[in-house]
């Protein structure tokens, strides 16, 4: 399918990377990996032809498809969402206007036997022909499928591009690709800006692919899930392994320690190389050996490894004070922007040691909820801290709010306090920032690093209830990996926003889900949530759109009215009460839940291990009921 022969491209700085060879062949799902300017993206833009190599060929096949989905859109459209699509095949739409013409022309044309009539029916028949291939009766159907699946809803389909947000119109562009089915998909950071369930889709539809894929990702278990093979750019090469992502990084951590080792040795023997010439230069009798070495260094390859620092990041979340037991309570909690209701009626009470996941599609009112339990703005109902609670809040766009002209020491030089002021080049060390690199200014730092520094004034500011709003973002799997772990060992309560499953799952002991204007809570880890979740959408979306609703006609019958058993009704007044009662007890138990102290992780498995039989107990008794009441309706 593409072919790089001896590929490089140069910067001003140097070569990004030389002399690289690579076969991508069709059906092949790449996870392309590197560091942070490693020159992941540009490979990208390489492989869809935007952009040029400084040497060497890329030798595709001949009308290749290829769909780019980079991470600088830049949509201005007044079109509808649905039209955005529609429009966006070519074939498609040369073949429906020419449609429209030659119908209009057979409808008004009365010379049947002409040669220019018939030549019209003979391009009719090759139209429609063209038509079946390009699947253009199926066209709207696929449409509404892929918007919908990356979570636009039916009124949104209708609303014109200029009206979304910039993440919203990166899901518009990815439809507009995926609908028109490339040979080659070159996917950068693509569940940027997805929810937690649009991703889980995406992650489908692109297992079902036919085409190649190369995709860019930070999400480890998208790459685990989508690709089977892993490219890495390091030191301006290109290393091919076929494996997906965990996998690979197995491999690839065995294949570095034998690097690591062969460089020692390496280092030692060229240490020794050139003592030998440094003695023997000198002598006049010994001269030609020492060039004889010199030439030997000289043609020595030098062992270079691209070492991952980020795994010597150790970080910890103090906590400055213990809260008391309750930590928070939440008491008929609304909120609504003039006629746009958000949520309403939210009565909950969360514990010390709780550990929460708030989910929910974008735009559902996440932030919203954020920023009334930290009493930002106003709304419905009442917010009351427990005794002792201290919140320290992450926002999303935190790194974006550091100061561009301070240096990273000046940044957390003005909010560091008493002993900590002490410890500040060791905390920042930490935090991957040594030597002359804390007196950069921020303006030239990456999304990474700007990150990883908001994250380090964050353990600066000691607290005992953590709220964070997507805190990975830009993170590279490494760094997410070292958050997560800092995040289980935290001895207080947190509530974070997340998409990234692989960050979640482990890390809470509670779901917070909104959906439906109000709060539901999950007990379940996040597999299973998502798992039902996935299933739930699967659901709405395979029912027909109406798009033309019909009025129904009222229907009038006679029923006839038959002496129901009484054998049943004894059973179903049985099932009532045993409903009841369980009802009754799980009702007791959420009392329990919201005032549990999960620092105590024994005590608490056992009350959740308890809870979860009633609702198993629920659902048969549910069933049995439903049954009893099918059977004297029969």
């Amino acid at each position: 399918m593409i072919n790089l022969d001896h590929l490089g491209v140069h910067f001003a700085q140097g070569f990004l990377f030389k002399d690289v060879t690579l076969q991508i062949n069709r059906g092949d799902k790449l996870g392309l990996v590197g560091k942070n300017g490693a020159g992941k993206s540009t490979m990208l833009k390489l492989l869809s032809g935007t952009t040029v190599p400084t040497e060497g060929r890329i030798h595709r096949e001949k009308d290749l498809k290829v769909g780019l989905l980079t991470q600088d859109i830049k949509i201005d459209s007044e079109n509808s969402v649905f039209d955005f699509l529609y429009t966006s095949n070519p074939s498609l739409n040369h073949i429906n206007v020419r449609l429209d013409e030659i119908n209009h022309d057979l409808t008004v044309r009365t010379d049947y036997e002409s040669d220019s009539y018939l030549s019209l029916l003979d391009e009719l028949s090759e139209l429609n022909h063209q038509f079946v291939i390009l699947e253009g009766a199926t066209w709207e159907e696929k449409i509404v499928s892929v918007l919908k699946g990356l979570g636009f809803s039916d009124e949104e389909l209708l609303n014109p591009i200029n009206s979304f947000s910039g993440g919203w119109k990166m899901r518009a562009e990815l439809a507009r690709i995926l609908v028109n089915q490339p040979d080659l998909l070159l996917l950068d950071e693509p569940t940027n800006h997805l929810d937690i369930i649009s991703i889980s889709w995406l992650e489908k539809y692109l297992q079902k692919f036919e085409g190649a894929i190369i995709v860019i990702s930070h999400d480890r278990l998208f790459l685990d899930n989508v690709t089977k093979r892993t490219i890495e750019i390091s030191q301006g090469k290109m290393l091919d392994y076929p494996y997906p992502y965990s996998k690979y990084k197995i491999f690839r951590e065995d294949e570095l320690e034998r690097l690591n080792s062969m460089k020692r040795q390496q280092d030692k023997d060229i240490k020794q190389t050139e003592e030998l010439i440094n003695k023997f230069r000198a002598k006049s009798s010994k001269a030609s050996f020492a060039q004889s070495l010199i030439k030997k260094l000289d043609k020595t390859e030098r062992i270079e490894i691209d070492n991952d620092n980020v795994a010597k990041m150790r970080i910890s979340f103090p906590v400055n004070v213990q809260p008391g037991k309750v930590i928070i309570e939440l008491a008929d909690l609304g909120k609504q922007y003039g006629q746009k209701l958000i949520f309403r009626d939210i009565n909950i009470t969360v514990g010390r040691g709780e550990k929460i996941a708030l989910l929910g599609p974008n735009g559902v009112g996440k932030s919203t909820m954020l920023k009334l339990v930290m009493k930002d703005i106003e709304g419905d109902g009442h917010v009351n801290y427990g005794h002792n609670v201290k919140i320290i809040y992450f926002a999303q766009d935190q790194a974006e709010q550091l100061d561009v002209t301070k240096t990273i020491f000046e940044t957390v030089d003005d909010i560091a306090v008493g002993d900590q002021r002490k410890d500040l080049r060791s905390i920042l060390g930490s935090f991957l920032f040594t030597g002359e690199d804390i007196d950069k200014r921020i303006g030239v730092l990456s999304g990474g690093e700007k990150t990883r520094l908001a994250l380090c004034k964050l353990l600066l500011s000691p607290g005992n209830f953590l709220i964070l709003d997507e805190p990975t973002n830009h993170l590279d799997i490494q760094s997410k990996e070292v958050l997560k772990q800092a995040l289980i060992r935290y001895e207080g309560t947190f509530i974070v926003v997340s998409h990234d499953r692989e960050f979640l799952d482990g890390l809470t002991n509670r779901i917070w889900d909104i959906e439906n204007h109000t709060l539901k809570i999950h007990h379940e880890g996040v597999k299973a949530y998502l798992s039902q979740k996935m299933f739930d959408k699967e659901s709405m979306n395979s029912k027909p759109l109406v798009t033309h609703p019909v009025k129904e006609v009222e229907k009038k019958e006679i029923v006839e009215v038959k002496p129901v058993n009484s054998q049943l009704k004894n059973k179903l007044r049985k099932c009532e009460e045993g409903i009841e009662q369980i009802e009754a007890k799980i009702a007791e138990y959420n009392v329990q839940l919201s005032e549990l102290d999960y620092a105590d992780a024994e005590k608490s498995a056992k009350v959740l291990e308890e809870f979860e039989e009633l609702k198993s107990t629920l659902e048969v008794m549910m069933n049995e009921w439903e049954e009893i009441t099918l059977q004297m309706e029969a």
